[in-house]
């Protein structure tokens, strides 16, 4: 109890409060300003579901949950079950993999923004040993987000094998070796008993993917700042556009409102069915 009230201090400052006030704001035409005057009630939240882009800026979001759930964690729980054995050169090509996540986003989408330039990147130099003529994948709308999904998984799908392999590292070995003894193949020995001893762990990863994904924007930004035509926005490089940078704060704060809703009731759907006992 005695730690208690500055926990719930910080967090209704930097947490509670704060989204009040988007909530407030979003009742208003504000440009951010003076003392917003121009209540114009719900009208915000309308704007932003009619807005095109917005509706492009959520499929995005999808899609970026789906690629990381379908591609990231698998790729991640592979790596992880064959980095955590004991070989030579296993821990230096876990450093290998998990270097992506250490790097900072913004410089990871500087870095890409090089190799998919079409006219001096490393993409050009690769498709010049065959002769064709590189395509601008940032450039293009049918290409910059694909582009941006495969930069999601190569910085991120590190993390989540480091995590697996904590969680490998952690099993009773016993478990696995009295399945080897009762005569497990290596399918059964992964399907049976490590597949589910890695249930909570999988269940965590699953939950960071969601949010993170929810939230993506520093790699965004540098790659392609929400374009080209809108084609690779997403919530929040769509509330920093249309919101922040065209100064329409109470635009921006109904679709911060519209992304905690999304979080918030993903977090403590998710924590009350698959996480009740973690």
């Amino acid at each position: 109890m005695l730690f208690l009230p500055p926990a719930v201090l910080l967090f209704t400052l930097f947490v509670v409060m704060p989204a009040g006030e988007a909530g407030w704001y979003s009742a208003f035409n504000w440009n951010g300003f003076g003392r917003p005057t121009r209540w114009i009630g719900l009208d915000n939240y309308r704007y932003v579901f009619e807005n095109r882009a917005f509706g492009i800026a959520l499929w995005n979001n999808v899609l970026v949950i789906a690629v990381s759930l379908v591609v990231q964690l698998p790729l991640a729980l592979t790596l992880a079950v064959i980095l955590a054995e004991r070989f030579r050169g296993a821990v230096a090509l876990r450093l290998v993999f998990f270097l992506p996540y250490i790097l900072a986003e913004i410089a990871t989408g500087m870095i890409f923004s090089f190799v998919y330039d079409g006219n001096y990147g490393l993409l050009t130099a690769i498709w010049g040993w065959f002769g064709a003529e590189a395509p601008h994948l940032l450039a293009s709308p049918a290409t910059a987000m694909p582009a941006i999904l495969v930069v999601i998984v190569w910085k991120y799908f590190g993390f989540h094998m480091m995590l697996f392999i904590a969680a490998l590292q952690g099993m009773d070995r016993g478990v696995i070796e009295a399945a080897r003894i009762d005569g497990a193949t290596g399918w059964q020995l992964q399907r049976h008993v490590v597949l589910p001893l890695l249930y909570p762990t999988i269940r965590l990863s699953i939950f960071f993917v969601v949010v993170g994904s929810l939230q993506l924007f520093d790699l965004v930004m540098p790659l392609t700042r929400g374009g080209p035509a809108d084609a690779s926005h997403t919530i929040v490089s769509f509330l920093y556009t249309f919101g922040v940078m065209r100064m329409r704060v109470g635009f921006g704060s109904a679709v911060g409102v519209i992304l905690f809703v999304i979080c918030a009731t993903f977090a403590f759907t998710y924590k009350r069915w698959f996480m009740r006992d973690e």
